[in-house]
């Protein structure tokens, strides 16, 4: 039974799937748009989400860096993110990225899907 479980396993361990979304936040935001599997891509979106919201909710620049150098690897997606993205979404309440579906993968019939920014 999945009573209390939060997220999906997706074949890793708790800190495999944290360092997985982390490192996959942080090519979101350098590159704008990445391509992998649709369940990977469903886990980011809700992961990125919580992210974006918890930088638009610090009071000062600042800390919004703060809080993002502790989630992100890369400090550049951190800057990126405050300077630019904040700017961008700043009208928009929620619904920063969209999935797009593009397929299935050739060699294991994965399904593909694109996660860009609206």
């Amino acid at each position: 039974m999945r009573h209390l479980v939060k997220n999906k396993r997706i074949s890793r361990n708790s800190p495999q799937t944290r360092a997985m979304l982390r490192t996959m936040a942080a090519s979101l935001v350098l590159h704008e748009k990445i391509e992998t599997t649709l369940p990977k891509a469903k886990l980011l979106k809700a992961y990125f989400e919580r992210l974006m919201d918890r930088a638009r909710k610090a009071k000062t620049p600042l800390n919004a860096h703060r809080t993002l150098n502790i989630e992100l690897f890369d400090p550049r997606a951190s800057y990126k993110m405050v300077e630019e993205l904040l700017v961008r979404f700043k009208d928009r309440k929620s619904g920063y990225v969209r999935i797009t579906h593009l397929g299935f993968r050739p060699g294991d019939a994965a399904i593909k899907a694109q996660i860009a920014f609206v």
